[in-house]
């Protein structure tokens, strides 16, 4: 596929959008010789999903996003940046088709996102080819960052960090003795339980089902079968809700562990209160609900609502992006240039943004916390040690 899209955006016709670039006004914010001017009328893009199955995971990545917009346009009402939505609904046949609308749109100067791998692995080439900076606050696959992607940053650990971070939890603290693991045959999915599996070791068993599943009947007869008393799941949350439900419903009494696809309060309306007790759900990224400086009270005034997963860290990065703007960069040239330098600490996670060559967050910054599924609602559980 992404050698067809390589076909289909012409070299000619890349070139001519970078050439471009985003040209924009811009407005004096200080007194002559003091202070930066800053880009006016530019666009930023939030690329995940709104609508869809996987809707709750994007639509708090979009409003920690929208927040940060919408904070910097009330300080700087004469000089406005504006939020352009692509909502790719997590798949990544639509990616494409959104990914070439936002690179033809030369005021388009940054994207936080994509969300997931999936939609990242055929939208970045895009988006590299049209020289159009992006920082993901959720897409975890690894090898998203060996792709040679000039334009390709990671605002979270990746999951050589959160696979092995789980697969420890299981071991030293659930302690578990025989565990079945199952990938939904996402990019996202099924490199996640390779990591996993890599601490692990040998497994009771492993299966493969699809995204958009409804039916785990053979799935649930084999997991019980084994005699396994923890599930690892690598997917999203919707599948990982029913086919938790069914394997309660057929007497399974052992512990589901997923990772940040299924770490959402979606997860427990598909499942039921009652069947999702007691998941433990991981995530590269601190709570959301443990935001520092005023994120959750600014977040919970704007929303009406408890920042879910990944609302913080897409806050921080979306302000890496305004604060270019605000220093006077109004092309993607000088944006990128702009993040590449960039080391500082966001006012949200508390993360200090520093990216390496391959678009890879510093190490040192990477956590990974363990959350549980308690009374209804995903709490969090313990930041687990780093190996």
């Amino acid at each position: 596929m992404r050698q067809k899209l390589a076909r289909v955006l012409g070299g000619v016709a890349i070139s001519a959008l970078v050439i471009s670039g985003a040209a924009a006004c811009k407005a004096d914010s200080g007194t002559e010789g003091e202070g930066s001017s800053a880009a006016c009328d530019l666009k930023l893009g939030f690329f995940g999903p709104l609508t869809g199955d996987a809707a709750g995971l994007g639509i708090h990545m979009r409003n920690g996003t929208k927040l940060a917009i919408d904070q910097y346009n009330a300080e700087n009402a004469d000089c406005k940046v504006n939020l352009v939505e692509y909502d790719s609904q997590g798949d990544p046949a639509k990616a494409p088709a959104l990914a070439q609308q936002a690179v033809g749109d030369a005021k388009v100067v940054g994207i936080v996102g994509p969300a997931f791998s999936g939609e990242s692995e055929v939208a970045d080439p895009i988006f590299d080819q049209a020289g159009l900076p992006i920082i993901t606050p959720s897409a975890t696959r690894p090898s998203l960052s060996t792709k040679g992607w000039k334009i390709f940053h990671r605002g979270v650990g990746n999951d050589t960090s959160q696979g092995p971070a789980a697969g420890r939890y299981i071991k030293n603290v659930l302690k578990a003795e025989k565990v079945y693991v199952v990938d939904d045959q996402s990019a996202y999915g099924a490199g996640l339980v390779d990591e996993v599996k890599k601490v692990l070791g040998t497994v009771a068993g492993e299966d493969k089902i699809q995204v958009k599943q409804t039916n785990f009947s053979a799935v649930v007869t084999k997991i019980i079968g084994s005699g396994s008393n923890v599930l690892f799941f690598g997917g999203y949350y919707t599948e990982a809700g029913l086919l938790l439900k069914q394997l309660k419903e057929a007497g399974w009494k052992g512990t589901m562990v997923a990772g940040d696809g299924v770490n959402d309060a979606n997860f427990i309306k598909v499942a039921g209160d009652a069947v999702a007790e007691g998941t433990v759900l991981t995530c590269p990224c601190a709570p959301a609900t443990a935001a520092k400086g005023t994120f959750l009270t600014d977040y919970k005034a704007a929303f009406n609502a408890e920042p879910g997963t990944y609302g913080d860290v897409s806050y921080d990065i979306t302000k890496i992006f305004l604060e270019a703007i605000k220093d006077g960069k109004s092309s993607r040239e000088d944006i990128l240039a702009f993040i590449k330098a960039y080391n500082k600490a966001g006012t949200a996670t508390g993360v200090t943004y520093k990216f390496g060559p391959n678009g890879e967050l510093d190490p040192t910054q990477v956590v990974v916390w363990a959350f549980k599924v308690n009374a209804g609602q995903v709490v969090p559980d313990i930041e687990i040690p780093k190996a």
